[in-house]
């Protein structure tokens, strides 16, 4: 796997500011929700098991990571409930049982960590804070300012030092951190980018929501793309619903 670009890293396009960020400040301070028991997230990490989650390093980082610090402050005490949140500029945190059902197909029964895993969606940061525990190296892209600031700052006191925050047209992916071990996005289009499936290292795994029905949103299922020597091997599995995938900068 070629050598990962240095950072802060910077993506290319017109009058948009290209500074990715710091690593920032050590344990988390307590929010003063009430939320910072162990207890709280062990039970929302028993719900995920009885869904039929079963990788025990998808329930161990998300028992890790405090869910609450990553929602606004009105809709905290939902934070460890099953249900997706908005989080602002018509963007929402998936539910943990999605998050949790995504991030065990992009393991595939892995024993150890993944490689250089590329995120398309960083939203709040959540879904990154949890994948930093799961891959070696993650790089999250947001295209949504507002997002990409939020998610900074809700990720700074956790200082993961092998997660890295790009500003940028997530539908191109991130070339210069190719190739990736896998790929995970959090919107869904009707169809996967050829920038993704090209920036996808051979052997690795890409888990995507993707428009299969008609209408006005489209209905939306999980695709699992497998890529090898031989080409690509795609399987749709159940319904889900995420926002649009959209391109540009905003």
């Amino acid at each position: 796997m070629k050598r990962r670009p240095s950072f802060p890293a910077r993506i290319a396009f017109s009058s948009e500011r290209r500074d990715a960020p710091q690593p920032a400040s050590s344990a988390p301070a307590a929010h003063g929700h009430g939320l910072d028991s162990i207890a709280v997230r062990l039970n929302m990490v028993r719900g995920l098991s009885k869904q039929g989650i079963q990788d025990p390093m998808v329930l161990s980082a998300m028992q890790s990571i405090e869910r609450h610090r990553f929602v606004d402050s009105a809709l905290v005490n939902q934070a460890y409930e099953d249900t997706s949140l908005p989080i602002g500029l018509g963007q929402t945190i998936s539910k943990p049982g999605v998050v949790a059902r995504m991030l065990e197909l992009l393991r595939n029964g892995s024993s150890g960590k993944l490689g250089r895993v590329l995120e398309i969606g960083t939203g709040c940061g959540y879904q990154a804070a949890v994948l930093s525990m799961l891959a070696s190296e993650v790089y999250s892209i947001e295209r949504l300012r507002g997002l990409h600031e939020k998610a900074r700052e809700n990720l700074r006191s956790l200082r993961l030092a092998n997660l890295h925050l790009l500003l940028g047209d997530g539908m191109l992916g991130y070339a210069r951190g190719a190739p990736y071990a896998a790929i995970i996005a959090a919107a869904g289009g009707e169809a996967v980018p050829q920038a993704w499936v090209d920036q996808l290292a051979i052997g690795g795994r890409l888990v995507a929501p993707v428009v299969t029905g008609s209408g006005p949103a489209g209905q939306q299922a999980l695709l699992v793309l497998d890529k090898s020597t031989q080409g690509v091997r795609q399987s749709v599995l159940e319904a889900v619903h995420f926002v649009p995938l959209k391109s540009g900068v905003a």
